[in-house]
């Protein structure tokens, strides 16, 4: 890629690149991408949520309980793999890769993340995953990653899409491509975008100092070159 140096060169001790953005919006294959680029480690907080929320379901919780919510995700034991090529999650030993991508799941997610307990307890351990990256360094894909979890991330990086076009990419994601489908994850999305935009406990929001992209025109190659770009200059400030 024209104006970028080696990998070698770029990364930094404890480097930690942030990726926020909406459902749809590209952040996990863009961040695996970056990670895989740079030779970093890849976190998806979303995937950690989500396997909360698969959990309550298959419990029959009431995910609108928030002390049963919250005592759930207490007591739940995450593994993450962090292998921008095979980046992984299980659940108390058992592996939910797949479970957590599910419709029913995806439909949950927003109530349970509001929960601010069980923020508060994901937080914690994403900061974990984040330390213990060092000395490679990690992309970290979320929400409220650059806000919250890693606000002094030296690059954050908030990706958008016009909905439409976030809900094609999602319907095909599900193995879906008829109109009625589309129509449906669009409604989804719009619904979830107002919930994670509104929740009192870290919302979905673009940080002061975020580079935000519009991917709705964009390749997936386009998005990380610019990313790239962006933290070249910051590495070339940092040295």
């Amino acid at each position: 890629m024209t104006g970028v140096t080696s990998p070698q060169r770029l990364v930094r001790d404890g480097l930690v690149i942030a990726v926020d953005g909406p459902g749809g919006s590209g952040k996990s294959t863009v961040a695996r991408e970056i990670a895989r680029r740079l030779g970093l480690r890849y976190l998806d907080t979303g995937a950690m949520y989500r396997a909360v929320t698969q959990l309550a379901l298959e419990s029959r919780i009431d995910i609108e309980d928030h002390n049963a919510v919250a005592e759930l995700a207490e007591r739940a034991v995450l593994t993450i793999g962090t292998s921008p090529d095979n980046p992984t999650i299980a659940v108390n030993g058992e592996p939910v890769d797949d479970l957590i991508r599910t419709r029913a799941v995806t439909n949950a997610v927003s109530a349970v993340a509001a929960v601010p307990a069980v923020r508060r307890r994901l937080v914690i351990r994403q900061q974990q995953i984040i330390a213990e990256a060092s000395p490679v360094g990690i992309v970290v894909e979320g929400r409220d990653i650059g806000s919250v979890v890693a606000p002094n991330a030296p690059v954050k990086v908030f990706l958008t899409a016009s909905t439409e076009v976030r809900a094609l990419r999602r319907s095909h994601q599900l193995g879906e491509r008829g109109v009625d489908d589309v129509a449906r994850t669009l409604a989804e999305l719009d619904r979830r975008d107002a919930l994670d935009s509104t929740r009192a406990a870290d919302p979905l929001a673009v940080p002061d100092d975020a580079i935000v992209l519009d991917s709705t025109a964009l390749s997936v190659q386009d998005v990380v070159d610019e990313v790239l770009r962006h933290y070249e200059q910051a590495s070339a400030r940092a040295s």
